[in-house]
């Protein structure tokens, strides 16, 4: 994970770091040329589980879809590990489970149960001496993998708290700090202003949520060196397939949405058929 490290702590733009939630999304932005992805654990259960970001993915379910992600993709996965899935041992358990799943960053955050999007309302919080004790498992439990903290204090306890939960959980030992859904552009100033000099920061941009959305060049300028939009892709998704069913009732036939959608060949080429069953063809021959 050295290699992560040194680009988040390099003079150079921001890291951008797209959600995605499956193999197939990975493999489409590996092919975009990004150089790392998110893996979101709420568009995990927007997708496999058509349900809200309310803490219902369990720690196998996410660690069975980030084995799949790194089965087919190279590229370094920062996993969304929720609250660890419970105290300190469960986390120390949660980061020996995805390390071995293949995550390259590990995020816990310090929201109590029931947890929830950072972009909802009535979150609540654990302590920050557990949440700090949370990270200092984290990082004794970790191979290789960066541990990032994220608070989400702003909503609950204020600016001035939830910067000083940052301070506790960069003492505790953790690799970068995710300040969860400042609310103006003086807020993220403020944070940038106390932690950049020190350890990366993530930011994360939400159509619609607590934050302003900014651009990566925007972001960099402020200070921020990891830059997020983990649900943009679902978003995306929801809106198509709502459209696309709704032709498909309305028409009887999938003629009206071709020029929205891949062919069969298309998407074959996109997924490298004709390759992989050469290589099946390769196997079947005698050596």
């Amino acid at each position: 994970m050295q290699a992560l490290k040194t680009r988040l702590d390099a003079a150079a733009p921001p890291l951008l770091a797209p959600g995605v939630f499956d193999a197939l999304s990975a493999a489409l932005a590996e092919q975009a040329g990004f150089e790392a992805l998110y893996l979101s654990g709420a568009s995990v259960a927007y997708t496999a589980l058509g349900r809200p970001d309310i803490g219902l993915v369990s720690l196998s379910e996410l660690a069975d879809t980030l084995a799949r992600i790194r089965e087919r993709v190279a590229l370094p996965v920062i996993v969304d590990a929720d609250t660890g899935f419970g105290n300190a041992l469960n986390a120390q358990r949660s980061v020996r489970v995805l390390e071995r799943a293949g995550a390259s960053v590990i995020q816990l955050e310090d929201q109590d149960f029931p947890k929830r999007c950072g972009h909802l309302a009535e979150k609540r919080l654990i302590g920050a001496a557990a949440m700090a004790g949370k990270i200092r498992a984290a990082v004794d439990a970790r191979d290789s993998a960066l541990i990032m903290a994220r608070t989400d204090a702003i909503a609950v306890e204020g600016l001035g708290a939830a910067m000083d939960r940052a301070e506790a959980y960069l003492a505790a030992g953790a690799d970068i700090l995710f300040i969860e859904a400042p609310e103006s552009r003086e807020q993220m100033q403020a944070i940038t202003a106390r932690f950049a000099a020190r350890t990366p920061l993530l930011a994360n941009m939400v159509e619609g949520g607590r934050t302003p959305l900014a651009d990566v060049a925007g972001l960099g300028a402020l200070g921020y060196r990891l830059v997020i939009f983990p649900g943009g892709l679902v978003r995306a998704l929801a809106f198509a397939m709502r459209d696309f069913f709704a032709s498909l009732k309305a028409h009887g036939t999938t003629a009206p949405f071709r020029e929205r959608m891949f062919d069969f060949d298309g998407l074959n080429a996109l997924l490298g058929t004709a390759g992989m069953l050469a290589d099946g063809r390769r196997y079947e021959e005698a050596p």
